[in-house]
């Protein structure tokens, strides 16, 4: 299995999660995971206000809950939120009941109706509760920025090689990805302008 792009099985998997937008349009989505915490997510913020992009942000519930400053300030410049579960847990290791009362937990301060799992894994109980009550976005590209193994080039040359028309993009505004996106994400940005994609956010409804 390729890790920066869901292969087809995990895709049919959970058929209602979102993977990709319109693949006729020459359109990407940023998103950033794990947030917010004041180490990364301001640098995150300050260079989307600076190439004038909305993107959205999967917040740890905990992490919003104790940064209540930079969770208003995403949605003050425009940002979409999405809830990534209230303590970043897997859906592997915990009940349907324990799981969605983490992510409604979440919800109390984040109040968004898109949803990621964290690790893009979850039973399938738990991915029925979460169709009937929420939007799941997944992604068709992970840039890895996380992986202690890449260099701030690799993460560039992942968004280079994988990158398509409706591709959902993941970064992470997370201790382990920042010194990566500061170089990173600024290319990236930069190169997709260079090749023509528009930025776009994920609709309210």
């Amino acid at each position: 299995m390729i890790i920066e792009q869901p292969a087809i099985w995990l895709r049919w998997l959970y058929p209602r999660a979102i993977w990709r937008m319109n693949r006729q349009e020459k359109a990407v989505y940023l998103t950033f995971d794990d947030g917010p915490i004041p180490e990364a997510t301001p640098f995150i913020l300050d260079t989307l206000k600076h190439y004038d992009i909305k993107a959205t942000f999967f917040m740890v519930g905990d992490n919003a809950r104790k940064y209540p400053e930079l969770h208003q300030r995403v949605v003050d410049e425009g940002h979409r939120i999405g809830n990534h579960t209230h303590n970043h847990i897997s859906g592997f290791r915990h009940s349907i009941k324990e799981y969605s009362y983490n992510v409604e937990k979440a919800n109390a301060y984040l109040h968004t109706n898109l949803v990621r799992p964290p690790h893009g894994w979850m039973r399938l109980s738990q991915y029925a509760w979460l169709s009937r009550k929420f939007r799941i976005v997944m992604w068709d590209l992970v840039t890895r920025d996380y992986s202690k193994w890449m260099t701030a080039e690799d993460v560039l040359n992942n968004v280079k090689r994988y990158v398509r028309n409706g591709s959902i993009i993941t970064f992470h505004d997370s201790l382990k990805s920042i010194e990566k996106l500061r170089i990173a994400l600024p290319k990236s940005i930069e190169w997709l302008q260079a090749e023509g994609y528009a930025f776009k956010v994920f609709d309210t409804v």
